[in-house]
């Protein structure tokens, strides 16, 4: 099943929003905003409106290893786990949290070594499936007994290997923006670029305190927005002050474990995952994603039993916080029609 919402009704239907105290929700098969169905929304729902302070509750737990891993907690109801992509944490997910957090509780925790995380006793033990087993540690330590998980970027791929891991832990499955395998075989829909990547990580990993520097700068500067939107690699709705919050986590990041980190995704590969998904799965995308293209995520789709994709024309690979009433309304639909919702469970 895939949604492919054309760029007018996607303009049409922020417009509406931006100017009235409701949003309409697009019947299955229709292509005219007229034809949709006014709902009530909350105000912190829309992007162009300021949220709400989100209350997080921060925790910390030891891994199988003994990495202490900071986990963060937010909302009531039926849980989901936040699988982050690498260059954020929770805060990539605000406005998913303030949208949902009535009905459900997400628990997120920040990967060994970054931002609030430990750095674990092995700096080489940053491979995917250790973020899984981190992931699964958190679990028990939230009191999870089973999960819907929502992954992004790299999220996507520790989501797929906590299902290899745990099968019964899982629920159901959004995964945004990422792909089964190794994402340097798409990145920028060419495979010569994507054989660069380990080279140049590797390079970067010779120099980590030029490379820190070179980050933080670059990150804080104010053009920096503007240029990543100028060469397509946000679209134009992008929530700075999110991407600005996203931006300042990178100051004392250990850059030497974060490219290593990167290394490691690079090898990753859970392709096989996917035949065995037995949950309902919904797989979203931006059709100008230059770093998991939308014929990565329309792979992911036909491999999986099922599986629903959302396509966002003029989507990044930051759709989330490009688009998030849309993306918001359709997990919505998805968790609701899977009977994924506290009453049901």
């Amino acid at each position: 099943m895939v949604d492919d919402f054309g760029r007018r009704n996607v303009s049409a239907r922020c417009a509406e929003c931006q100017a009235s105290d409701s949003y309409h929700d697009l019947p299955e098969g229709a292509n005219d905003p007229a034809q949709a169905e006014p709902r009530t929304r909350p105000e912190s729902a829309t992007f162009a409106l300021p949220m709400k302070r989100l209350e997080v509750e921060e925790h910390r737990v030891a891994s199988f290893d003994d990495t202490e891993l900071a986990y963060h907690v937010v909302g009531e109801g039926a849980p989901v786990l936040l699988a982050n992509g690498l260059c954020g944490s929770w805060r990539a997910w605000s406005h998913q949290l303030e949208y949902f957090r009535d009905r459900y509780q997400f628990v997120s925790w920040d990967y060994r070594g970054l931002y609030r995380s430990g750095r674990p006793p092995d700096a080489d033990a940053v491979d995917i499936a250790d973020h899984a087993e981190d992931a699964i540690a958190v679990m028990d330590a939230a009191g999870i007994t089973s999960t819907a998980i929502f992954g992004w970027s790299m999220g996507v791929q520790v989501a797929l290997e906590i299902f290899r891991r745990a099968p019964d832990r899982v629920r159901a499955l959004v995964l945004v923006n990422g792909v089964a395998g190794s994402p340097w075989t798409t990145a920028f829909r060419s495979a010569r670029i994507g054989a660069l990547i380990p080279p140049v990580l590797s390079l970067l990993r010779t120099v980590p305190s030029l490379t820190q520097a070179a980050t933080e700068r670059f990150m804080q500067m104010p053009e920096t927005v503007t240029w990543a939107k100028r060469v397509g690699l946000a679209g134009q709705t992008l929530d700075e002050e999110i991407f600005h919050q996203l931006a300042s986590s990178f100051v004392d990041l250990d850059m030497d474990l974060y490219l290593h980190t990167l290394e490691r995704l690079g090898q990753h590969d859970a392709k096989d995952v996917l035949e065995t998904l037995d949950v309902p799965v919904l797989v979203i995308t931006g059709d100008r994603d230059l770093f998991t293209p939308r014929a990565a995520a329309e792979q992911m789709v036909r491999d999986v039993r099922g599986a629903e994709l959302l396509v966002v024309p003029g989507g990044t690979h930051y759709v989330a916080v490009e688009y998030p009433e849309l993306v918001n309304l359709r997990i919505e639909k998805f968790l609701r029609e899977r009977g994924y919702v506290a009453s049901a469970l």
